[in-house]
């Protein structure tokens, strides 16, 4: 327990002396503020009529302009905008060694490569659930200050709870890029399968095969897809590809040879 604290602790150094974790601070803020752009269209008809075809994308987007539609809108950004970001963040914290040269250092501490593995899958949901959360904040200061109407506490309650569950599902679907990470020896590696990954998402999502494919499942769950309600077996194909993931990055930094 010692070994694998001291590796926490060492790879939430390494993030705090990035400037990696305000990048995607930064690039997940788009997500509430392009959010209360689209509310404020939807709430004000004549600034709506000034924007022209940005109201028809709104309205597309989102029927209403009150809380619970923005609160949906937050889960939609973290299925979507969360598998580059969360896969960024994935492919940064299993990658850095390899770019940086520093992989003999680190596997020589007097510490197991699965505990160094497992501090950074633990860093990298952390990580990811505080951008989600940091939306969430931002996204209700953002709507408290246009004055969204549909108040209530449980409409926060069921928001957050949704946000929460589609970052959880979107967090264990990229488990898979910590396994490239480690085979492309780098970053560009896991965010090309990241990028992949989204890119078949919307398109096996759209021919209305997402349920199965475990890398659409957080946007359905988010609500992108109306009249789609998930069945268990959607949850278990996000858990096995989680597992495998999971178990292909262990396998492979503990037997891999590690040259570099």
């Amino acid at each position: 327990m010692t070994n694998f604290r001291a590796a926490l602790w060492g790879e939430f150094i390494k993030a705090r002396r990035s400037k990696v974790p305000l990048f995607t601070l930064l690039g997940f803020s788009i997500a509430p503020l392009f959010g209360g752009f689209f509310m404020l269209i939807l709430k004000d008809p004549e600034l709506a009529k000034k924007a022209g075809m940005i109201s028809v994308k709104a309205q597309t987007m989102a029927a209403s302009a009150d809380w619970p539609t923005f609160f949906r809108f937050f889960s939609q950004a973290a299925a979507v905008g969360g598998i580059l970001l969360f896969g960024l963040v994935t492919s940064w914290v299993f990658g850095r060694e390899f770019s940086d040269r520093t992989l003999k250092d680190l596997i020589a501490l007097p510490t197991s490569r699965s505990t160094i593995v497992g501090a950074k899958f633990v860093v990298t949901a952390v990580w990811s659930a505080a951008l989600s959360l940091w939306i969430l904040v931002l996204g209700i200061l953002i709507g408290g200050v246009i004055g969204l109407s549909g108040w209530s506490f449980e409409a926060l309650i069921q928001g957050t709870e949704t946000l929460l569950l589609t970052t959880l599902l979107s967090v264990a679907v990229l488990s898979p890029i910590a396994f490239f990470a480690g085979v492309g020896r780098g970053y560009l590696a896991p965010m090309g399968i990241a990028i992949l990954a989204l890119v078949l998402a919307q398109v096996i999502g759209a021919a209305g095969w997402g349920e199965y494919f475990p890398w659409s499942v957080p946007a359905l769950q988010a609500g992108m897809v109306q009249d789609v309600q998930l069945q268990a077996k959607s949850y278990w194909i996000v858990l096995g590809t989680s597992l495998i993931g999971l178990g292909a990055t262990f396998i492979w930094w503990k037997y891999a040879d590690q040259t570099d």
